[in-house]
């Protein structure tokens, strides 16, 4: 992560006070920098440092303890508030289905920058590689090309690096085209409540029962 984001995100966090009373996980960033006894307790950003290397590196809260002094229940505490900030704050902005200026901004970029008229995004699955998977599950979360276990992340990426569409969490045993049946990404488009696009492609006017498409590899149905 750059200097730069984790810094917005702690500054975020600390100075946010637009709803009173102060909810439970702002407070726990808001704390005085001592403790009940006097000694001088964990500031914002080591408290965001083990949310964050939690989240990416698949830590255990007490694998921190060497390197932030911080016990268990604290490094959970960090990782449970942390999230519910990032959530509270940011889901407006990122944590949203695209609007319908939304996708007439995309479309056009798109078109504009790699010539495919209609083209909404990029979808594509990787795995996560899992670690500390257990023992028994490994047999269900390893692919053969893999060789270790995964967890998928199925996403869809704008060319602004826009992530809109994240579905996680399937078994790594599975292939791209399992993953696109389960996620909930055409939900909107089989029930026809997904805004229309028009656009042209070689002459031919496309808009009454075509919406926009994503760009794809081989594996994916035409």
């Amino acid at each position: 992560m750059r200097k730069e984001m984790f810094l917005r995100i702690a500054r975020d966090i600390h100075s946010f006070n637009n709803v009173q009373p102060l909810r439970k996980h702002f407070q726990f960033f808001h704390k005085g920098a001592t403790d009940a006894s006097g000694r001088p307790d964990f500031n914002i950003f080591q408290k965001c440092t083990s949310a964050i290397r939690q989240l990416a590196y698949s830590y255990k809260a007490d694998a921190l303890d060497e390197y932030l002094q911080m016990a268990q229940n604290t490094g959970y505490q960090c990782l449970d508030a942390f999230c519910k900030c990032v959530i509270y704050l940011y889901r407006d902005e990122y944590l949203r289905r695209p609007t319908e200026a939304d996708i007439e901004r995309l479309t056009a970029k798109h078109a504009k920058v790699h010539r495919f008229p209609g083209m909404f995004g990029s979808i594509d699955c990787i795995h996560w590689g899992w670690r500390n998977c257990h023992v028994p599950w490994q047999g269900q979360y390893t692919r053969g090309d893999k060789g270790h276990p995964t967890i998928m992340l199925e996403a869809v990426a704008s060319y602004d690096l826009w992530i809109w569409h994240a579905y996680f969490g399937l078994v790594g045993s599975n292939n791209d085209i399992n993953v696109f049946n389960e996620s909930d990404l055409f939900d909107d488009l089989l029930q026809d409540k997904a805004p229309k696009v028009e656009f042209s492609v070689n002459g031919s006017q496309f808009g009454k029962g075509i919406l926009h498409y994503y760009l794809a590899d081989g594996i994916y149905p035409e």
